[in-house]
């Protein structure tokens, strides 16, 4: 008589034996996505597999569901790597998934995608969240490696362009696992210190792996929610990133990011100079006007004669002086505020005045600006330079 199994006990013995396949553990396998259930209680995936013979079921375990970079969707051709095994319960198989990449098409590039969509259907792009960039920032804010590139570029240029603009430097990760919670970190942390008048955040040019960290929804949300205007420095002049469209402004580089967020102060003092040269000769248009009118009303005093219409224009005479007087005392008073004005935006862009709040400026033998202790030794002669005046060193 033969032996009466049961169910489980089947589907048990079919377990082992396709358990223990090695042809069938950490196989590759590429077909279409269908009936797609994403579990958000558990995080696992449930989804089948088919081409267009056969179909197969699959499950993705949160685990390495976690890993993706990307939303499978129905319709989606994948290639899979995993190990074929027997559900006991329904007496199964199925194949349990390890890794998923999207066919054709980068994974990197689906996940951009995506979120770019996903972000651009909540309003995080739109022009009307974007923020001016202040026109005289006091303070610019810098969030960027402080080992890479980037950061020596944009403090080249707004040495150049804006001495007296103070720059706060934070330094973070800008590639790795990492990057994008310190880059989210960093807005946050100026936001809530009120430490700058505007903010870049970037880094040198790579590939899309390289850039990946400001591709982050966690940085894109961080950049959106900031109170304090953002310039995104990301070094690839064709290709976006995810912040280039949340940021308020793009920027090719971070040299042209330096370039937008801190004026030229010599521009600044060619525009003080005509705005001065335009008041002095406003002055003097209307001192020539008013004494011509004067000349003039002396001429018609001198030419009637009586000594009633001398005495009747004289009155007049002085009423009309009078009323110059006062006309140019104001206007002399108004362009002397005004000139004041412009004198002490002036001053306020002038590199003295950075030296007048305690800062110095140190020069070698060369007179060369001497920017790294490390480049000087002992005994080396050095010119130190104040606000007031300068003096001679030796390095001990």
């Amino acid at each position: 008589m033969s032996t009466v199994l049961k169910v489980s006990q089947i589907n048990t013995y079919l377990k082992s034996i396709i358990d223990e396949d090695i042809n069938l553990k950490n196989i590759y396998i590429t077909g279409e996505i269908s009936n797609f259930t994403n579990h958000y209680r558990t995080g696992h995936l449930y989804f089948t597999l088919k081409d267009e013979k056969s179909a197969i079921k699959a499950v993705m375990f949160r685990t390495s569901a976690s890993r993706l970079r990307f939303e499978p969707e129905n319709g989606m051709k994948v290639l899979i790597r995993g190990s074929i095994s027997v559900f006991e319960r329904d007496g199964t198989y199925q194949i349990y998934c390890d890794d998923m990449i999207p066919e054709g098409v980068g994974e990197l590039t689906i996940a951009f995608e995506q979120l770019k969509e996903k972000l651009s259907k909540e309003g995080l792009f739109d022009d009307a969240h974007k923020k001016e960039l202040p026109q005289y920032p006091s303070r610019i804010g810098v969030i960027t490696s402080p080992t890479g590139a980037a950061l020596q570029d944009i403090l080249t240029v707004l040495s150049r362009r804006y001495p007296s603009g103070e720059i706060v430097f934070e330094g973070v990760q800008v590639q790795g696992d990492s990057a994008a919670p310190q880059i989210a970190g960093a807005i946050r942390k100026f936001n809530e210190l009120g430490g700058a008048d505007v903010l870049i955040v970037g880094r040198g040019g790579g590939s899309i792996e390289d850039l990946w960290a400001f591709n982050e929804e966690i940085v894109a949300r961080a950049i959106y929610e900031s109170e304090i205007p953002i310039v995104s420095a990301v070094g690839h002049e064709t290709d976006f990133t995810i912040a280039d469209f949340v940021s308020d402004m793009r920027a090719p580089t971070p040299s042209a990011a330096a370039e937008i967020v801190a004026p030229d102060y010599r521009e600044i003092l060619y525009a003080a100079d005509k705005t001065l040269d335009g008041m002095i000769d406003a002055i003097e248009k209307k001192i020539y006007r008013y004494r011509m009118n004067l000349m003039a009303a002396q001429k018609i005093i001198s030419d009637r004669g009586p000594h009633r219409m001398i005495e009747f224009y004289g009155t007049c005479l002085e009423a009309c002086e009078t009323k110059i007087n006062s006309e140019l005392k104001r206007k002399v008073d108004f362009y002397e505020n005004a000139l004041m004005h412009y004198t002490s935006k002036l001053e306020a862009t002038s590199p003295l005045k950075v030296l007048a709040r305690g800062y110095s400026v140190v020069f070698d033998e060369n007179m060369m600006t001497v920017r790294s202790a490390e480049t000087l030794k002992a005994n080396d002669r050095i010119k130190i330079r104040l606000s007031d005046g300068s003096v001679d060193c030796t390095v001990n």
